[in-house]
């Protein structure tokens, strides 16, 4: 299983991934991008907002269980 992740120090909050896929990702209450906590993520909505994202800050990382 993987879940999407977020460099919020490459981030420059242009809300791109909120727009592309608003399930998963959020601004949080200190103003960084946040990844909400799913059992499962979709995958083709999260690679869209990877392939959009001008910063290349998203990624996928394998979560161990």
């Amino acid at each position: 299983m993987k879940q999407p992740v977020v460099d919020i120090g490459e981030c420059t909050l242009c809300e791109g991934c909120i727009e592309v896929c608003p399930s998963v990702f959020f601004v949080n209450h200190m103003g960084y991008i946040e990844v909400a906590e799913l059992a499962v993520y979709p995958e083709p909505m999260v690679d869209e907002a990877i392939k959009y994202c001008p910063e290349d800050c998203i990624s996928w990382e394998e979560i161990l269980t």
